[in-house]
C-alpha cells in the first residue's frame, strides 16, 4: 500500500516530481511558499497545503525540494513540519547542500527519531516529470530500503552511496561542478565560433557531432545560439551552486580553478541582469566582452 507523502518546495523541479509521484499513484500533499505551485499540484490530483505544518501532518515520508539547507532547515524545524508527521516517519531532502549541512540537519532529524535520507538529484525538469533522475542517496541501509520504491518512482537511475548522509550531497557537488564547467565551456566555444564570423547554428551542429560534444552543449547549446525564454535552470542557481563547490574545496583543502572561473562568468551574467534567466545565458557574459572589438 503506498504511504502518504509530504512534498515541499514545488517550483520547476519540485513540481514536477511531485506531479510524478501523482501520477504514480502516490497519495501526495505539497506546499511552496507561492499558491500557483501549491494549485498546479492540486489540479494534477494532489492536495495542496497552507503551511509547510499542514502538508506533513500525518505524513509518512516527508520530500523535501527547496532553495538550500536555510530553507529545509526552516520548514523542518521552525515551521513544524518534522513535528507535525508520523512518529516514525522519514525524511527526504532532495535540494543541492552543502555536505555539513546535511550531517546536521539529519542529526536533528534523527534524535527526534525519524528516519533521514540525504538524496539531491539531477536531470533537469524532462527527468523531474518522466521520473527518470538520477538520485544520490546516502543514509542507514534499512531506512533507504524503507523508502526506496518512491525514490524510484521519481528516478530511474538510483544510486545509495553510503550510510552516512552527507555523502550523497558531497556526490550532487562534484555533479555540478562538472555541470557548471561544461555550461561554461560550451557558451566560450560558441562565443568565439561567433567572434570568427561563423554561423553560430552551424558551428553548434559541427560540435554536436564531433569529439567535442558533451551533454550540456546538446541541452544548452540551442538556446545559446537561439533563446526562447524558457528556463530549465537559472543563471543564479549556478551561482549558488559554484559557490557550494567552492566552498567545499576549500573545506577539503582542494585546489578547484575551472570551478572558480566558472562561478565568476556565471556572476558576471548575473550582475548584467541575466540571474534568472535560462543558465545557457552565461554565453552574454562572452557576448559583452565581444562588443568592446575594434
Amino acid at each position: 500500500m503506498h504511504r502518504s507523502i509530504a512534498f515541499i518546495g514545488l517550483g520547476a523541479m519540485g513540481g514536477a516530481m511531485a506531479e510524478t509521484l501523482v501520477k504514480k499513484q502516490y497519495k501526495v500533499t505539497g506546499y511552496d511558499l507561492h499558491p500557483e505551485a501549491v494549485a498546479r499540484l492540486a489540479s494534477h490530483g494532489g492536495t495542496g497545503a497552507a503551511s509547510a505544518e499542514e502538508a506533513a501532518r500525518g505524513a509518512d515520508i516527508l520530500v523535501l525540494m527547496v532553495v538550500n539547507a536555510e530553507q529545509a532547515e526552516d520548514a523542518l524545524f521552525e515551521k513544524l513540519a518534522l513535528e507535525a508527521s508520523k512518529p516514525n516517519a522519514t525524511v527526504i531532502v532532495c535540494s543541492t547542500c552543502a555536505p555539513d549541512r546535511v550531517e546536521a540537519i539529519a542529526r536533528r532529524v534523527e534524535k527526534a527519531g525519524r528516519g533521514f535520507v540525504d538524496a539531491p538529484v539531477s536531470g533537469g525538469v524532462t527527468g523531474a516529470a518522466h521520473g527518470t533522475l538520477t538520485i544520490m542517496a546516502a543514509g542507514k541501509k534499512a531506512v533507504f530500503e524503507g523508502v526506496k520504491p518512491v525514490l524510484a518512482a521519481m528516478g530511474s537511475n538510483l544510486f545509495h552511496l553510503g550510510e552516512q548522509p552527507g555523502q550523497g550531497a558531497a556526490m550532487k557537488v562534484v555533479n555540478q561542478l562538472l555541470c557548471g564547467v561544461h555550461i561554461a565551456a560550451a557558451a566560450e566555444g560558441l562565443a568565439f565560433a561567433e567572434r570568427a564570423g561563423i554561423d553560430p547554428k552551424i558551428a553548434l551542429e559541427v560540435l554536436s557531432g564531433s569529439a567535442a560534444q558533451s551533454w550540456m552543449l546538446k541541452a544548452r547549446g540551442p538556446r545559446m545560439v537561439d533563446y526562447d525564454s524558457i528556463v530549465t535552470s537559472a543563471v543564479d542557481i549556478f551561482v549558488k551552486d559554484l559557490g557550494l563547490v567552492l566552498d567545499s574545496g576549500r573545506a577539503a583543502k582542494m585546489a578547484l580553478p575551472l570551478s572558480a572561473a566558472a562561478h565568476q562568468l556565471f556572476l558576471a551574467a548575473s550582475g548584467m541582469g541575466h540571474g534568472h534567466e535560462d543558465d545557457s545565458q552565461v554565453i552574454e557574459t562572452y557576448r559583452a566582452l565581444m562588443k568592446k572589438r575594434d
